[in-house]
């Protein structure tokens, strides 16, 4: 099941910086480092892009894949002993109802503020996916990060690999635009190495 999807600032931002890290990565690391027509050159090139489209396609997936709601017409049966033993409230030992949603929801279903309404096993509400991971999109949330990690820490072992590389090498041609390159490919690509990596520590 698929939503749609009005304009976010957030994932703007994640498109806009993984075609940034891609395109720097190819054309810069890999050129600089092993040449793009090299032998080495295309093989990195070719494994890196794999992992880049194996990124995007998870990530698009993750954006558009609605995260599971709650049906409207979900009543829990007390009576069926069969059943696990549902959640209750905290306090008053009731069973879970939505208020906002007017409607009971089953166990670790939470209602959202930003998608205002009931997602299913709600994870948390992700902004930069501006959607929530829930039971429908958690894998491939999931999957998402895992590539995103392997991807800025390859890109980040080849833009270490071409500054080391023969650095004498068209001293005159590695002007400022190059060093913009590395010094913005460095900035984003550091954060990211750690901040998705923490995600994916049990």
């Amino acid at each position: 099941m698929t939503r749609s999807l009005s304009f976010s600032l957030p994932v703007t931002v994640v498109v806009l910086a993984i075609a940034y890290i891609y395109f720097s990565t190819v054309f810069i690391f890999i050129d600089r480092w092993f040449g793009l027509m090299s032998s080495p050159g295309l093989l990195n090139a070719a494994v890196f892009t794999g992992v880049a489209l194996m990124c995007v396609f998870n990530y698009t997936v993750s954006v558009f894949r609605d995260p599971g709601r709650v049906p409207s017409t979900y009543m829990p049966d007390v009576e069926d002993s069969g059943n696990p033993i549902h959640e209750i409230k905290r306090k008053g030992g009731d069973l879970r109802y939505c208020q906002k949603c007017s409607h009971y929801k089953p166990a670790r279903a939470h209602h959202c503020r930003v998608c205002k309404r009931c997602v299913l096993r709600m994870d948390h509400h992700c902004i930069w996916i501006n959607n929530c991971v829930g039971h429908a999109n958690y894998k491939v949330f999931f999957i998402f990060v895992v590539y995103a990690v392997m991807a800025c820490v390859y890109s980040l072992v080849l833009l270490i690999g071409s500054l080391t590389y023969d650095p004498e090498k068209d001293e005159e041609q590695t002007g400022d635009s190059f060093r913009t390159a590395y010094v913005i490919s460095g900035l984003l690509l550091v954060p990211l190495c750690v901040a998705l990596s923490v995600l994916l520590v049990p």
